[in-house]
């Protein structure tokens, strides 16, 4: 990693990017996860969600190392195959791929040695590796990262050799036994678990790991989230090739979409190191890319209906305080069919932040979620500046919701309805549970 972004605080207005500290500091904060978990469950009675943000859990240059593996692992297939994208996208069979390793000259038992540790379906190949081994099996890293090289005929590691020590620590992140000890809590008390989304340089391993969990854990309900940040170019084939997956090996899909987090940083470092920018170049850009990313998970929930299928088999978090966008979801939710009872679609918002757009939609009817910081002083107010700096449309807003407290104090006071409580349509999951909440931990990392 350049050292000019190895502070990953870099341009983020965020006390909340420390960087890696300790194993010791990642079990202190696997305890406050297991709190936060146990402190929502009993708030919200099973409609509740936590936040998690996988570099507090492990070292961050592994996460480094192992998304230039999938990194590398894509440029490969892309060399093999021609074209871009995922290996899943390719449909590739498994003859074809033996027909191209011998034809490069590759030894027939080494060929076959590596085709039968892919995973694959009739479709075709779905990973090149076996990630459900890697996560729960005492497999050996530095070997189960090896490709055939069709240049030279022989067998190349895409990552390098570890050290016996850095074997451990690299496992014990690609494993993350603390991440399965939180989700298996969060299952065991009926709270979901979201999976941060964080910088691009770390999200190939973020996303991989988080959908090893889903398969892990989503088999009848959505317990883990993945987080999809739309001002990045590659979000709609990322998510549309995550939700392939999800329907190929049979798991429930959960998915939070926002806008993001790392804008300036991210374009910062694609300048510095000299890469092309990964971000979409306007907000009308990134504003297209989360309707469009939407709009295909709205059309594959449709779809599940029209089948008699279980449509909660994708469930998605709008995450947004855009008005426009809050509208266009509703909007495109009647269009295509889509009840606020079929509880597959969900707002959130932070709490104090837009409670003009919150509080209708519970009102409605919708799943409307409050997103609440937890943790220390010092380190939950600057992670509440950088939201108010991504959301500088929210503060020019705050006039108007001013506007709109005073309208109604006036309403209250010449109606004679000094203590009027609005009544919805809302009928919640659980009677027990009027109030949906996301708890949001601050851990050193």
């Amino acid at each position: 990693m350049d050292k000019q972004f190895a502070d990953r605080r870099y341009k983020v207005q965020s006390a909340r990017t420390y960087f890696y500290l300790n194993e010791a500091q990642c079990e202190r904060n696997l305890e406050v996860f297991q709190e936060c978990l146990e402190a929502v469950s009993g708030a919200t009675f099973g409609t509740g969600i936590t936040a998690v943000k996988l570099t507090a859990l492990g070292r961050p240059q592994l996460l480094l190392q192992l998304s230039e593996v999938i990194m590398r692992t894509r440029k490969y297939m892309t060399e093999v195959l021609g074209g871009e994208g995922n290996v899943l996208t390719h449909h590739v069979k498994l003859e074809e791929l033996e027909r191209k390793f011998l034809q490069a000259g590759l030894e027939e038992e080494t060929v076959k040695k590596f085709l039968k540790q892919l995973t694959y379906d009739k479709e075709g190949v779905i990973h090149l590796f076996p990630w459900s081994g890697i996560v729960d099996e005492n497999q050996q890293l530095s070997d189960t990262f090896r490709v055939p090289d069709l240049k030279t005929g022989r067998m190349v590691r895409l990552i390098t050799q570890l050290t016996p020590k850095e074997e451990e620590m690299f496992r014990n992140m690609i494993r993350l036994s603390e991440l399965i000890s939180i989700v298996k809590t969060a299952n065991d008390l009926d709270v979901r678990v979201m999976i941060d989304a964080e910088q691009t340089y770390f999200q190939p391993a973020i996303s991989r790991i988080t959908l090893e969990m889903m398969r892990k854990f989503n088999k009848e309900k959505a317990v883990v989230f993945n987080t999809y940040q739309c001002y990045l170019k590659n979000t709609y084939e990322e998510a549309t090739t995550d939700l392939e997956q999800a329907k190929r090996q049979n798991f429930y899909f959960g998915a939070k979409l926002v806008r993001g987090a790392y804008l300036e940083q991210e374009r910062a470092r694609a300048a510095a190191m000299g890469y092309s920018d990964p971000t979409n170049p306007t907000f009308e850009a990134t504003t297209e890319m989360y309707h469009r990313t939407l709009t295909e998970c709205l059309r594959r929930i449709k779809d599940l209906k029209d089948r008699n299928m279980d449509a909660r088999r994708i469930a998605i978090m709008v995450a947004s305080h855009n008005e426009d966008t809050v509208r266009f979801a509703l909007e495109k939710m009647k269009d295509i069919g889509i009840l606020p009872e079929d509880k597959v679609i969900c707002f959130g918002q932070l709490l104090g932040m837009c409670d003009y757009i919150t509080f209708p939609l519970g009102q409605s009817g919708y799943s409307a979620y409050k997103y609440i910081p937890y943790g220390p002083i010092n380190e939950v107010l600057p992670y509440l500046s950088r939201r108010a700096q991504e959301n500088k449309g929210v503060l020019q807003k705050i006039r108007k919701e001013k506007q709109l407290l005073l309208r109604e104090l006036r309403r209250r006071i010449f109606s004679g309805q000094i203590f009027y409580r609005p009544k919805g349509n809302y009928v919640p999951v659980n009677r027990e549970a009027d109030n949906f909440f996301i708890c949001e931990t601050f851990v050193m990392t």
